[in-house]
């Protein structure tokens, strides 16, 4: 599975999917769900909202609206909207990112850092996790993951645990 890193904004990606990460109940108010839901349109969320509630540790895919992504890939990285998690969360809407692109037969995924926004888990923590999965992954799909950091320090973070792979 090729990887590649970028900082940036995850809307603005002409890519197949992007990640969402989610809370349960599918609700896109906050975070990077709210401007998910603001730049690709309240379509998302309706969508979405239609397959909720999905536990952490499930992924569900829905159209992507106005976003330059063809999918979106909802992955709940909390039960409820701004609740601080753990890297194991992270770890497990990992998973399920790749089970649903997979399965979808998705081969192209931007995928945010999971759990370091609301979630309050450290850039280093969570790069660990999503990148063991990735590697551990066994699945014919996804073929490109696209790890996209919204500063230098998960940038880095990403970036130095690469080698490991």
């Amino acid at each position: 599975m090729e990887i590649e890193i970028v900082k940036g904004d995850i809307t603005k990606l002409e890519v197949e999917a992007i990640v969402n990460p989610a809370n349960s109940g599918l609700t896109m108010g906050g975070g990077l769900s709210g401007i998910i839901s603001k730049i690709g349109g309240r379509e998302i969320e309706k969508e979405a909202l239609k397959l909720a509630p999905v536990e952490v540790g499930e992924a569900v895919i829905t159209s992507a609206g106005n976003l330059p992504a063809k999918f979106v890939i909802h992955a709940p990285t909390m039960e409820k909207p701004t609740l601080k998690v753990g890297k194991e969360n992270a770890q497990l809407a990992m998973r399920a990112i790749l089970e649903c692109a997979d399965k979808n037969n998705i081969s192209e995924v931007a995928v945010p850092g999971l759990t370091t926004g609301v979630g309050e888990v450290s850039y280093k923590d969570a790069a660990e996790v999503m990148l063991e999965e990735i590697k551990n992954f066994n699945g014919k799909n996804p073929k490109k993951i696209i790890l996209v950091a919204r500063s230098d320090e998960l940038k880095e973070a990403f970036k130095n645990l690469i080698p490991a792979l």
